[in-house]
Order: structure tokens, then sequence, then C-alpha cells
């Protein structure tokens, strides 16, 4: 509940800070609120749930922002500020948190052999799951946060990609469980 009561308390903060002119405010200023979830250090508050945002891909982020903002992506707390920042001010922003370098985390145990499949996925998110054209960042994302991720492309819960719910849709609840239990560990 607290949780809860502390992001709505940001959001709030935010969207009235992101409401003013791009000239009355810095960048840096207008992420502060990101901190609340995201993290002051780039490690998420809920890794489960939230993911690493800061070395990511400025293009994916924009676009994250951009279907945040224009309803084509749903979240109860990202939406609200994605909708309260102003157009001008997300590029800036995904680029301030692109630039930023990823988190650092403890060593966990090496990946296990590929699973089935996994190979269809490198060639947009790369070898070792860095992210590339066109495709954001994995590796270093909790097993959680990407095995939601792939189960709600593969329901077409999620669809602000075009290929990622046809491409999910072709393997089974066992094989994404293995592909998100591979990348978190990279």
């Amino acid at each position: 509940m607290l949780k809860q009561l502390t992001t709505m308390i940001a959001a709030g903060a935010f969207i009235a800070v992101a409401g003013l002119p791009a000239q009355a405010q810095e960048i840096e200023t207008k992420v502060l609120v990101c901190n609340a979830c995201h993290g002051q250090n780039g490690v998420p508050i809920e890794p489960k749930t939230i993911p690493v945002i800061w070395g990511q891909r400025a293009d994916y982020l924009f676009k994250q922002l951009v279907n945040y903002r224009n309803g084509m992506r749903e979240h109860p707390v990202m939406s609200a500020i994605a909708k309260g920042v102003q157009q001008a001010d997300l590029r800036p922003m995904a680029n301030y948190f692109a630039a930023k370098t990823w988190p650092a985390r403890a060593a966990g145990a090496a990946p296990s052999a590929e699973p089935k499949g996994i190979a269809m996925c490198k060639p947009c998110h790369q070898p070792n799951f860095e992210g590339g054209p066109p495709a954001p960042r994995l590796a270093g994302l909790s097993y959680e946060y990407i095995a939601n991720s792939l189960k709600s492309f593969a329901t077409e819960e999620r669809t602000n990609n075009g290929d990622m719910p046809r491409i999910m849709q072709m393997f089974t609840e066992a094989e994404r469980d293995a592909m998100a239990k591979y990348i978190s560990a990279l």
C-alpha cells in the first residue's frame, strides 16, 4: 500500500513538473520522478516488474514513452506519466537514460545451454542480448520481467511491436520460460 501511495505521489509530482515548458526546466529535473520506480542508481525498486532503463537503447525508450503516451502500450502509472510529458521532452528523456551506464549486478550462474528457439531472437537483440537496432537490451533484466513480457506478447496483451506477438506465439509457455531463464542469466 505504501509503495502504491509513493508511486502515485511521484507520478502526480512528475505530471505537474513535466507540464512546464522545456525552457523552464532541465531534463535532469524532469526525470527525477523516474527514480521513484526505476531507481536513483539505475536499479529498479522492484526488478521483477520494473525494467532497468539506464543504458537502454534511446530509440527503444523513446518508442515506449510514445506508446505509453498514445495508448499503444498501457500501464497504470507509466501511461499517466507519459501523457503528462510534453511530446518535445520524450526524446531528450530517452537520450538522458540511454546515456547512463547499465547498472552492474552481482554475477549469477552461467547460463545453461541455449534453449530451443533462442537463436531466432539474436538477429534483433544481438548475440549477447545487449540490444541493437531494432531491439532493446534484455541481458540484465530480471527473469520475472522477461517472462512476463514474453507472455504478454504471446497472449497479445502487449501489441506495440508488430512482430513479437507472432514470434512468441510460435513457442510454448515452457519454451518461453526457458528463454527468460537463459536471458536473465546473461
